[in-house]
């Protein structure tokens, strides 16, 4: 008999979105305590960290349904989010992150394939410690999995439709996807805050991205000035309109692509978030170029931010890890893949001795994609959010065709194993 849906203690929107701003507004009062035990507290905690965990608690605790809210499904995702990178784009030094250099490019392509070897490797090693995880569709969930960790959640469906991956199956996954995913994001941030030691210690080279801080902060000091209300009027003016203008063509973009291009949904063309994700994206860069950037003195990237720290929030109402008790060693089967991928994109980092920026921007824009890969980029610099938003769109490219190797290589392998 099936357990009864459960019910929140709050279900008004409305309600958990006051929630979370206060609980966002408390952090980051706490945050800002110069002294006493706030300020220790803080020395090994990150503010942004907290914006994630807490929001998750309420969900395991039903205080809130993270499930059912729309707070991160439309709004977050789909309005705060590419506001978020238009205003976050909008102050890029374009020059500068193409100085970053190919490595940054060779640590993604190196993610992208981490996950994939993860997840053949992780399967094999299951089945023979615990063959009944692997046992049925699980296959086809991994290759769900698989389109969200290289791409993102139009990968993830694609990969069920394309497999036709039973409805209880794909749900457990979804919850790995969370449980592991976004523990995985909450580690990055955290260890964002060490950035500077990890890389004092294995010798990287930061000097491109030191100087593109440098940049974007004399840039800030050169043009910063009290906000007037008509700045801010131009900076939600210009955040909104590029949105409202990119959902208005990325609706019919994507429908033509899907109907006269064979292979659009191979690539995720035929979905509306990636023309949104991507419109947004270039629409800041372009405007970069103009005198709009000079908004960046009156804060445009703080507000920028302050849309990123709302959206992690959203993120974390949807961590529930009790979920995962219901089939525990699909958890520890997640583990094992994303260690797979840890390790050898650790590796790959540490041959090129590249930054510690590099490696955890190289994983998230796989591992979380667009929505989550701007956060991590962020808790090194807001300067920096852009070069995520970038990455993670990529995955959208190239997160189908992957992941659909994985899936039938997973399939052969399911066929062979033992019944």
């Amino acid at each position: 008999m099936p357990e009864p849906a459960r019910t929140a203690l709050i279900s008004n929107d409305i309600v958990v979105l006051g929630l979370i701003a206060a609980t966002l507004g408390l952090v980051f009062w706490t945050s800002s305590r110069e002294t006493g035990l706030w300020k220790k507290f803080y020395t090994y905690v990150p503010a942004l960290l907290l914006c994630y965990f807490i929001p998750g608690i309420y969900n395991t605790i039903g205080l809130v349904d993270g499930a059912n809210t729309k707070l991160y499904n439309p709004v977050a995702s789909r309005v705060l989010l590419p506001a978020a990178l238009v205003l976050l784009t909008l102050t890029i030094d374009l020059k500068g992150v193409l100085k970053l250099g190919p490595k940054l490019l060779v640590m993604y392509a190196v993610s992208s394939l981490s996950v994939m070897v993860g997840a053949i490797a992780a399967f094999v090693l299951m089945r023979a410690v615990h063959p009944e995880t692997v046992a049925g569709d699980t296959w086809g969930g991994m290759a769900a999995l698989a389109g969200s960790w290289i791409g993102g959640g139009a990968n993830m469906l694609a990969m069920k439709e394309i497999f036709q991956v039973d409805a209880t199956t794909f749900g457990q996954f979804a919850v790995v996807d969370v449980g592991v995913g976004y523990v995985w994001m909450a580690v990055l941030i955290f260890l964002a805050s060490r950035a500077q030691a990890i890389d004092a210690r294995s010798g990287a080279d930061t000097r491109g991205i030191e100087e593109l801080k440098q940049r974007i902060e004399q840039f800030q000091a050169q043009h910063q000035r009290v906000a007037s209300l008509s700045d801010l009027a131009m900076i939600i003016g210009i955040a909104f309109g590029v949105v409202g203008l990119a959902h208005a063509i990325a609706s019919p973009l994507s429908g033509w692509f899907a109907a006269n291009v064979s292979w659009a949904k191979t690539v995720s063309l035929h979905e509306p978030f990636f023309w949104v994700v991507a419109i947004s994206t270039f629409a800041g860069l372009a405007l970069s170029f103009t005198r709009a950037r000079t908004l960046e003195g009156a804060g445009a990237s703080k507000i920028g931010s302050l849309l990123l720290y709302f959206l992690i929030a959203c993120i974390g109402l949807q961590m529930d890890i009790l979920a995962l008790l219901d089939r525990p060693w699909l958890f520890a089967l997640g583990l094992i893949w994303i260690s797979i991928h840890i390790v050898l994109l650790w590796t790959v980092g540490r041959l090129l001795r590249v930054p510690f920026f590099y490696f955890a921007i190289g994983s998230q824009s796989n591992i979380g994609g667009p929505a989550s890969a701007p956060v991590v980029a962020s808790a090194f610099h807001p300067s920096l959010a852009p070069v995520g938003a970038l990455l993670g769109t990529l995955g959208y490219a190239t997160g189908t065709g992957l992941a659909y190797i994985v899936g039938i290589t997973l399939r052969s392998l399911a066929g062979a194993a033992p019944a």
